[in-house]
């Protein structure tokens, strides 16, 4: 399998060298895209209606978020607006002022994925670990409403004949894809992957889907070792038998893990570091649904941006727009960017600091969201979204509402002065609310988050206003969030409760 492997790295070579010769001159390679680009956005009807004519025409192009585009859009019809490319399907991402929102996706926004794929795993077989069997397992989510699906795999952002290469390296159990139910799919996958012996690449999203998986196996050791009697090893089935699952024995040859490993990642990213020493831990750099943005080189020792697919504008805290030759290292920016897919001057919401250049172009480290956004295990939680799901709880006999998150174990805690309804009663109205966002229901129904829970106390707003004060804030700056975005640690939870309790 090694040849072969060899030879796919072969087959990527060309895409690889010319990635890294537009890191060598970024002004002259950003200079190009937008210009692509905004040869799409003049054939469009949103160009026309703007009277954008040239590239000349650019800052008259308006800096949007996804509200002001959404009237653009029509998931109905298979031409929108903003391009004049065929729209190819629509995938579902949270939105910021409701559940949801809907990212057009056109052959020329796939392909950008599709080069992006190219040059990481051209990187991987080059500077990575020395891959043999090549078998891979990518990230399959739960289709739990039929309804809504449209990407099936992480397979279906990449082209045809990629996807054709790589399906006979997959472990992917037949038909995982049409499961609805979140326990049977668990079971299913845990099944597959524990007769994956050979198994050398997990690709994910959130490292918290695999843990939630790698639990399951261990509470279910009776069920799956019954099931793969025959089916695997009587070694690894003595595996299965341990208290202490040694995962490393499982997948002996398992070499790389990919999966996010910044901002709220980080913690259960390390987890995983601390279940499979020796395995690289890779974090996915910064990938969102809308484009590709930054892709994790181990030649850059960081993450550079995707620049010759998207055209990217930065802004930094005083309102300045900068471009990305021109971008210094310790900087902290917000990103908006400009795609192939039919979004122009896109304010995604996305902050960075530049850590280092490789060549001549910035290296970006993922700070987390410029909103109020909360997200734990991938479910994106925003502020609007949160005050809306408040409001439907009628909670009008209380002044104070702020939902914190809980790291460990992931779940949600919503902080009440006071309430006519029992503490439960309100946590089963909130969980239910939160789940019309779908990567929180999708979250809650694979297990990576716990139920919320709500804690009632009149003496809450003072000991928070204590326990910041403690810890450097200024009194009369304080603020309450309705949406806490950094998660609160257990220990204080804990001291919060006692306080309450003893008062």
């Amino acid at each position: 399998m090694r040849p072969i492997i060899q030879l796919f790295g072969q087959i990527l070579a060309p895409t690889a060298r010319r990635f890294h010769q537009a890191l060598d001159n970024p002004e002259l390679m950003q200079t190009s895209v937008q210009r692509e680009i905004c040869d799409r956005l003049i054939k469009s009807e949103y160009g026309k209606i703007l009277g954008i004519h040239s590239v000349d025409d650019w800052q008259r192009v308006p800096i949007v978020d996804y509200d002001a585009l959404e009237p653009w859009l029509n998931q109905k019809q298979q031409q929108i607006s903003l391009t004049p490319e065929p729209i190819l399907f629509y995938e579902k991402t949270s939105g910021s002022s409701g559940a949801v929102k809907w990212i057009p996706y056109t052959q020329s926004l796939r392909r950008s994925f599709n080069q992006m794929f190219c040059v990481w795993a051209h990187d991987l077989i080059v500077h990575g670990p020395k891959f043999f069997t090549g078998k891979i397992y990518a990230c399959i989510s739960p289709q739990l409403n039929v309804a809504d699906s449209q990407i099936q795999d992480d397979l279906d952002y990449l082209d045809g004949w990629l996807c054709w290469f790589l399906r006979p390296w997959l472990v992917m159990p037949n038909k995982l894809n049409r499961l609805h139910d979140a326990n049977l799919f668990k079971h299913q996958l845990a099944l597959a992957l524990l007769e994956a012996e050979r198994l050398e690449i997990i690709s994910i999203w959130s490292p918290s889907f695999l843990q939630v998986h790698l639990k399951y196996i261990q509470e279910n050791q009776d069920l799956l070792r019954g099931e793969l009697h025959n089916r695997i090893s009587h070694h690894r089935l003595q595996h299965l038998c341990e208290s202490n699952i040694p995962w490393m024995q499982l997948w002996p040859k398992l070499k790389l893990i990919s999966c996010w490993d910044s901002a709220n990642a980080a913690d259960q990213a390390q987890g995983l570091r601390l279940k499979f020493p020796g395995v690289l831990i890779q974090g996915k750099g910064l990938l969102a649904t809308e484009a590709p943005i930054t892709i994790p080189l181990i030649v850059a020792r960081g993450c550079v941006p995707v620049l010759d697919e998207v055209f990217f504008e930065f802004e930094d805290d005083a309102g300045s727009l900068h471009g990305l030759h021109e971008l210094n290292i310790g900087k902290e920016y917000t990103i908006i960017l400009s795609q192939k897919g039919g979004l122009y001057r896109y304010r995604i919401g996305d902050r960075i600091r530049v850590t280092h250049y490789y060549r001549h172009t910035p290296c970006f480290e993922f700070l987390g969201r410029h909103q109020a956004v909360s997200d734990l295990v991938g479910e994106k939680l925003q502020e609007t979204f949160v005050k809306n799901a408040l409001t439907m709880l009628n909670l009008q006999e209380t002044n104070f509402k702020s939902l914190m998150p809980i790291a460990d174990p992931p779940h949600y805690i919503l902080l009440l002065e006071s309430a006519k309804e029992t503490p439960e009663i309100i946590a089963e109205k909130l969980d239910m609310a939160l789940s019309e966002s779908y990567h929180y229901q999708r979250a809650r129904a694979i297990g990576q988050l716990a139920p919320a829970k709500v804690l009632i106390s009149s003496q809450i707003p003072e000991i928070l206003v204590s326990h910041r004060i403690r810890t450097g804030s200024i009194w009369g700056g304080i603020k309450h969030p309705i949406l806490a975005t950094s998660p609160i640690s257990t220990e204080f939870l804990q001291e919060l409760k006692l306080e309450i309790y003893q008062k």
